[in-house]
């Protein structure tokens, strides 16, 4: 060891530690041995001990560098530490222990394709050669030495200077340091001097912010109960199958009596029951992935592997998905690969240059959110977010990643001006990194049985929810976007207006069967002084509960698959405040009461008739009777299941002026039951209606083959149903071959 290399480790900024401290054969010495080394900042004195030998090692350095000559290989030892306050304490040498991960799977990493890098990088507690402790993997390729620190070193950093790898992968193994340990990378760039404490990108767990360190964590030894529903879920076709999702913050949806969030256990017991009892077949999360920020509702994300450590562990967070399982109900979480924060501890800067992002603004820097880009088209970031997704798939079992900001990733250009962003190199606008990645992503969580992606796409991007083979994105289902921006626009107004804009109601059904959509009305849409869903219908009390219920209903009988916000299924008044919890003190109003049973009964109507999700994007599943009453602002359209001859009627009225003796057309004459009336008493309405049934005679009316006249209540949505049992479905026919 020269003294170059002595004060190189003395100092922490040896790049290669391994090739001084541990163990070295010391052959081409006069004095033929062995001879271990060791950095022991914290010993006043140091012994080596290997059986029931004990060899007194020499301190050759002021900062705690201990080294012993040995006439044989050492093999297992360790060392017995004598602190400067007398203490006696026993430790294994970190730098004895061999690498662990292989060179394939760094191969695959500097890749691309190491799409489960989660098993080799971040924290992990194993056994080797015997010994217990964690193995630490990060990857920082211009970094001179990445050190892991926390309380078992004291976080000094030239403690535990890792092994460099190929690819710029660090690693070490660090002997009795075991899950619930926090810990963080201490990374010393090549360049501009930079040094920064990072938490680990692959961390499974993190501090509560706004500590910032990572902990160790075991995850493999959770008990599942779930295996019924994943045997289920692989079997089943989500598309053509009921999906009426409530979407979650976990922090605000309920709080205890001193306004503290619940945590995922409690949760497990509370929500799950809810979300059970009022009918919903999933429950959509917001980001629960680590985030510093707590107003940034989980959007800006440190943690990718961590759920945040606000409501509970990591085991905790497993029981609550496998709660909702066994309650058969769905769990799709928020994912957000467009963009990460600046935090220090974070992605930002990583090893002292744009790793993880881009080095130029116009690709790697989203100026609104003051957050960074992924460089999508680096080998190693794509396996690091792949890998993520996988992770949260496999590791917590949940069934479909909701991707944020899709937009802002398919286009160069999204929310910048000229001369601030950079074309591709065919000179367009689209990011060619960014949709090679969606895609393999995409293809990738197919394969996993049952689960889904849905993007949160803004644009007329083509092919968002087309497969990959088709030369679309790959993504299960898009959100409908323009839908809900028509909606919301058309029911804000005065219905005394609405006859002028009738175009808002029919216009969806121009492109609803280019995607395969989801009609969400999301916590976007209840922020910021665009008010809560019931405070945006117009009139007195009595009729923005009757125009909510309208809506929801139409909502409900319109294709594609249904998302809707808390709070907004018991009418909730005020706007969503993520710091407070869901006005549940309304329900001690019988019209909020009312309001809540109608969204139940509308959730069991939904999941009971398959015409009402079994054909949501195809046009086999629609056909409208008559859009053309704009003077009444009426429509009227039939839904119709795989099988033509299950269909239902609705008749929607979206004005206050009920009617009677209004005559529509019907697929068939003959009984139809009135299976829903969204003017109920019992759901706060005025209880207009047909009494339970009509009579459609073979009259033509509006193209269809028979017709009725209908009472047509106020604001109020009314559905029929053919009152006869379905004919058993034909023998498919036997095709013979001639002889």
């Amino acid at each position: 060891m020269t003294e170059p290399e002595l004060e190189a480790i003395a100092g922490g900024y040896h790049g290669d530690p391994f090739a001084v401290l541990g163990p070295h054969s010391a052959k081409d010495d006069s004095r033929a041995g062995w001879e271990v080394r060791a950095l022991l900042p914290h010993a006043k004195e140091a012994v080596l001990e290997t059986g029931t030998q004990h060899f007194p090692m020499q301190r050759i350095h002021p900062s705690g560098v201990y080294t012993v000559r040995l006439h044989n290989d050492p093999g297992k030892y360790r060392f017995r530490i004598t602190g400067h306050h007398g203490t006696v304490s026993k430790e294994e040498d970190a730098y004895r222990f061999p690498p662990v991960i292989s060179d394939f799977d760094l191969h695959l990493h500097s890749e691309g394709t190491n799409y489960e890098g989660y098993n080799s990088f971040g924290a992990h507690p194993i056994t080797l050669n015997g010994v217990a402790g964690s193995h630490f993997a990060v990857w920082a390729p211009n970094a001179i030495v990445v050190s892991v620190i926390g309380d078992f070193n004291g976080w000094d950093n030239r403690r535990h200077a890792m092994r460099l790898r190929t690819g710029g992968v660090w690693e070490i193994f660090i002997p009795d340091v075991t899950a619930g340990t926090p810990y963080k990378y201490s990374v010393k760039s090549r360049f501009r001097g930079y040094s920064q404490q990072k938490s680990d990108p692959y961390g499974f767990w993190m501090e509560t912010p706004p500590k910032s360190a990572s902990v160790v964590v075991n995850l493999d030894g959770f008990e599942w109960h779930d295996k019924d529903w994943m045997e289920q879920r692989a079997k089943t076709n989500v598309l053509d199958s009921p999906m009426s999702v409530y979407e979650v913050h976990l922090g605000s949806w309920s709080r205890d009596e001193n306004n503290q969030s619940l945590g995922y256990r409690q949760l497990a017991s509370k929500l799950v029951e809810y979300v059970k009892r009022m009918g919903y077949t999933h429950i959509e999360l917001m980001p629960i992935a680590e985030h510093p920020y707590a107003p940034s509702w989980g959007y800006q994300v440190v943690g990718y592997f961590a759920p945040t450590s606000r409501y509970g562990t990591p085991q905790d967070f497993m029981y609550f998905v496998d709660c909702c399982h066994q309650a058969g109900i769905g769990v799709i979480m928020d994912w957000v690969p467009a963009h990460f924060p600046k935090d220090a501890h974070g992605l930002v800067f990583f090893d002292g240059t744009a790793l993880y992002e881009h080095e130029d603004p116009r690709l790697g820097e989203h100026s609104d959110w003051g957050t960074m880009i992924f460089n999508f088209g680096r080998n190693e970031v794509r396996s690091f977010l792949i890998s993520n997704a996988m992770f949260w798939l496999k590791k917590y079992h949940i069934d479909g990643l909701r991707v944020d900001a899709v937009a802002s990733m398919l286009y160069l250009d999204y929310s910048r001006k000229a001369g601030e962003w950079l074309p591709n190199m065919f000179g367009g606008n689209e990011n060619l990194e960014a949709i090679s990645f969606l895609r393999k992503a995409n293809e990738l969580v197919h394969q996993v049985p049952g689960a889904i992606t849905v993007a949160e796409e803004s644009t007329a991007f083509t092919g968002v929810s087309r497969p990959v083979y088709l030369n679309g994105l790959g993504f299960t289902m898009k959100w409908n976007m323009g839908w809900m921006h028509d909606m919301l626009e058309y029911f804000s107004r005065d219905p005394i207006f609405r006859k002028y804009h009738q175009n808002d109601i029919t216009f969806s059904m121009v492109y609803a069967f280019t995607e395969n959509f989801v009609l969400p009305i999301s916590h976007d849409e209840v922020v910021y002084g665009k008010r809560a869903l019931l405070d945006k219908m117009p009139g007195d009390e009595w009729q923005r509960f009757a125009n909510a219920r309208a809506f929801l209903s139409y909502m409900y009988g319109h294709p594609g698959k249904k998302l809707l916000f808390m709070g907004s299924e018991i009418g909730q008044t005020a706007e969503w405040n993520s710091e407070q919890q869901v006005e549940w003190w309304l329900l001690q109003f019988d019209i909020h009461r009312k309001f809540q049973t109608f969204c139940t009964a509308l959730n069991a109507l939904y999941r009971g008739e398959p015409a009402m999700h079994e054909v949501d994007f195809q046009y086999q599943g629609f056909e409208w009777i008559d859009f053309h009453d704009s003077e009444n602002s009426i429509v009227s359209f039939v839904r119709r299941a795989r099988r033509h001859d299950d269909y239902l009627v609705f008749v929607c009225n979206f004005t206050p002026t009920p009617h009677s003796g209004y005559r529509i057309g019907f697929p068939e004459a003959g009984v139809h039951r009135e299976i829903f009336n969204s003017d109920a008493e019992a759901f706060g309405g005025s209880n207009m209606g047909n009494g339970g049934a009509i009579t459609a005679v073979p009259k033509r009316s509006h193209g269809k083959p028979a017709s009725a006249e209908l009472t047509v209540p106020p604001l109020g949505v009314v559905v029929f149903k053919p009152k006869r049992p379905l004919p058993p479905l034909p023998a498919s026919p036997v095709s013979l071959s001639p002889a």
